[in-house]
């Protein structure tokens, strides 16, 4: 039995990893992927020596005032535009990467006016009509490495703030700041396990955020916060920062700072 389990890990293994060779194939030599590497290279250290937000999700957006950021760079996580009619601004860029949340969402999210980053992997769920403002990116689940260069494969991390990270790193961002990162979640269970909401979300800004009948994914905060060691030693090997200005979160990897503070 263990050799029948040992050889079907094996072969699950190497399917996964033919799969991402083919991704990685079709991205670096078809014209949609070739397109997304030269928006990519003009980005490149276009905000070198500047800062940025980072803004989760966390039901902590309600104790913090946003409004301040509308002169700001900021990254906005998967389903951050239910907050901008209420903002009255967008995010600089949103970064979603969950086939999830692009499989109900993506219509919602490419109708946004701000340039957005999705998955190549996940690209069926967006419509081809629809690709103004939009760059595609290659994630990878299983290599634990901070990638210094967008245009290579990204690791998620079992979160979208890392590839916002690695993303805000490639630009050229000399520090980036965390907003809404809370860490935490009411919902428990086995991570990356697929659930289906019974209600009103808790775990967000927003009880619509993942309401009734939306399915998503349980986090790994465990994993999260290996890929943010590792954010935070990259950061910091080129005299670079991120600090943490989520009000009351329970995230430890980032040095505090207080969220008003950053605008005197």
């Amino acid at each position: 039995m263990s050799k029948l389990l040992d050889e079907w890990t094996y072969l699950h293994t190497l399917r996964d990893r033919l799969s991402v060779l083919k991704h990685n194939i079709l991205y670096r030599y078809s014209p949609l992927g070739l397109s997304s590497q030269r928006q990519l290279t003009v980005l490149r250290d276009s905000h070198r020596g500047e800062r940025c937000f980072i803004i989760g999700n966390g039901p902590s957006l309600r104790q913090t005032d946003l409004s301040k950021l509308r002169d700001e760079y900021t990254f906005g996580l998967n389903r951050i535009y239910l907050l901008f009619p209420e903002l009255g601004f967008p995010t600089t860029y949103l970064v979603t990467v969950n086939w999830l949340v692009l499989e109900q969402c993506a219509d919602e999210i490419l109708a946004l006016p701000t340039t957005r980053f999705f998955p190549w992997r996940f690209r069926r769920y967006i419509d081809p009509a629809k690709l103004s403002n939009t760059i595609f990116i290659q994630t990878d689940q299983s290599k634990h490495v901070f990638t210094r260069d967008a245009r290579k494969l990204l690791w998620a991390g079992a979160t979208v703030t890392n590839i916002a990270m690695q993303l805000a790193f490639f630009m050229g961002f000399k520090k980036v700041i965390l907003v809404g990162v809370d860490h935490s979640f009411t919902t428990q269970g086995t991570p990356h396990q697929t659930v289906v909401s019974p209600g009103d979300d808790p775990n967000h800004f927003s009880p619509k955020y993942f309401g009734k009948g939306f399915r998503w994914q349980l986090p790994d905060l465990e994993t999260s916060e290996i890929a943010y060691q590792l954010a935070r030693q990259a950061f910091e090997e080129e005299g670079r920062e991120i600090v943490d200005a989520t009000i009351g979160g329970k995230l430890t990897v980032f040095p505090k700072v207080d969220y008003l503070e950053l605008f005197k």
